[in-house]
């Protein structure tokens, strides 16, 4: 067994897993917090703090803190999402030490000085623009904003411009405050590593974080609409979906099936009716994102603004038909899809240590590999059909479109035609 994992006294957790054929390691401190979690006046704090952390403590300054990862050879990054953010470093084996200072130290003593978090905050605002500028990610935006509308759950990660301005050192050392709590965080290290000596580390580092219970998500209410976005594109990019399920819902292996054979690869439904033999896109897939009460599934595709019509037209016919209709050979190259996706993150020290940390926030254990694979496996064609009828017949659709005004007021139409029926 090459996975051990020790709960400190304060409630932080450190788990591992030895790769003996690798000499790097990666170490990654994963907090239970994310874009779901900001209050009405805290849009995109989660996302600011996370790019702060890498802007000075009492000890290092920001350059110095880069050029004395690299110096070894490391990296150092984090990454921001509704229900966790995370901090990482790769390093080879004999330097974890060093990324494991490096971390405690962000997160434990961060200046947040004024001249940086200003001009941060203008890094950021950049962002949020450069995202704007890229409509097949700024549908998704709205598609979000449309299945849970007016909370923290349907809100962007970046925030706003004006928000993000409106931050405050104070704000951020009171969020940092009240989330990143001992309890809430899970330290994940795998590759060449040494449990005893992690553990250790993470006991000296981090042993500012208090043991308060941070406060729980925000309930998430999908409500479902239909928002389109008129610009003059050359392309019309679409998002379609429904109200998925929680991670901690025993349907979600036969949902994970049924999304990878809809539009999960290139023998999918969906990229072989519609791109292969109408040739109404260059790209479509289909995806489901669980959160810890509620998920989001949806289909995603750009067209021509002339075809989007036809495009929405058949994709919700191909939905409906997949649904009912999933074949046993689609559902076994579904399922041998998602062994091999799971099994992957063991050929990766830093996929790994994402794993183990997530798994942890939203189960409380490490889940065994072998028996995912067997669940996968165990999963009929009866679980998928009955499954996915639920999914698309349970709750209303949600539908988000940007491009040419041209077609988008038709294919709005069509998609409230089917929310009415």
């Amino acid at each position: 067994m090459t996975t051990h994992m020790t709960t400190l006294p304060s409630g932080l957790t450190v788990v591992t897993d030895a790769m003996a054929h690798l000499k790097t390691a990666a170490i990654t401190v994963t907090v239970g917090v994310g874009g779901r979690d900001e209050r009405p006046d805290e849009h995109g704090i989660s996302h600011l703090l996370e790019h702060m952390a890498f802007k000075g403590t009492s000890r290092r300054t920001a350059r110095g803190m880069a050029e004395e990862i690299e110096a070894i050879g490391g990296d150092l990054n984090a990454a921001t999402a509704s229900e966790n953010t995370s901090y990482f470093a790769k390093v080879l084996g004999e330097d974890l030490p060093v990324a494991a200072d490096i971390l405690a130290d962000i997160l434990t003593d961060p200046l947040f000085e004024a001249g940086e978090l200003a001009k941060e905050k203008n890094v950021i605002v950049q962002e949020i623009g450069a995202a704007e500028d890229t409509p097949d990610d700024v549908v998704f935006d709205h598609f979000v904003a449309a299945a849970f509308p007016g909370q923290p759950l349907g809100r962007t990660i970046l925030g706003t411009p004006q928000a993000v301005r409106s931050a405050t050192s104070d704000k951020l050392r009171g969020y940092m405050g009240r989330s990143y709590t001992a309890r809430n965080t899970v330290v994940a290290a795998a590759g060449a590593v040494d449990h005893d000596q992690v553990v250790a580390l993470v006991a000296e580092k981090f042993a500012p974080f208090t043991d308060a219970i941070a406060p729980a998500h925000e309930g998430a209410r999908y409500g479902g609409g239909i928002k389109t976005v008129g610009r003059p594109l050359e392309q019309s990019n679409i998002v379609i979906g429904f109200e998925g399920i929680s991670y901690l819902d025993p349907a979600i292996y036969a949902i994970g099936v049924f999304t990878n054979l809809l539009g999960g690869g290139l023998s999918s439904r969906l990229f072989q009716e519609v791109r292969e033999e109408r040739g109404l896109c260059y790209e479509i897939h289909s995806f489901h994102w669980s959160y810890a009460d509620t998920g989001l599934f949806g289909i995603s595709a750009g067209t021509d603004p002339k075809d989007v019509s036809d495009l929405t037209i058949l994709t919700l016919d191909i939905l409906h038909a997949t649904a009912s209709g999933a074949t046993e050979a689609e559902i076994g190259r579904a399922k041998a899809q998602m062994k091999v996706g799971l099994l992957g993150a063991l050929e990766s020290s830093s996929a790994r240590t994402d794993q183990m940390a997530r798994q942890i926030l939203a189960f409380g254990r490490l889940l065994d590999l072998d028996d995912i694979a067997a669940k996968i496996e165990a999963v009929t064609i009866d679980d998928v059909r009955g499954s996915a009828e639920k999914l698309v017949r349970s709750s209303p659709i949600t539908f988000a479109a940007i491009g040419p005004k041209r077609g988008l007021d038709k294919v709005a139409r069509i998609a409230e035609q089917f929310r009415s029926s």
